[in-house]
């Protein structure tokens, strides 16, 4: 490996890592708000959180 790739999977390792936890911030100020819908907000936020992980694995193989 040479430094480019490192820079670019560090850079993608930390992408990943600030969008997943947006999504957590932002499911917990929403579930703050409407405790009644905390069901349906935890399951879109694992779906969000799994996709952007499984998005965030293809890009470090790839690069």
């Amino acid at each position: 490996m040479n430094i480019p790739e490192i820079v670019g999977a560090g850079l993608i390792v930390i992408g990943a890592g600030v969008g997943i936890g947006r999504i957590g911030g932002s499911a917990m100020d929403a579930i703050a708000r409407q405790p009644e819908a905390s069901g349906k907000i935890q399951t879109a936020m694992l779906i969000a959180a799994a996709l952007i992980e499984g998005i965030g694995f293809a890009a470090l193989f790839a690069a």
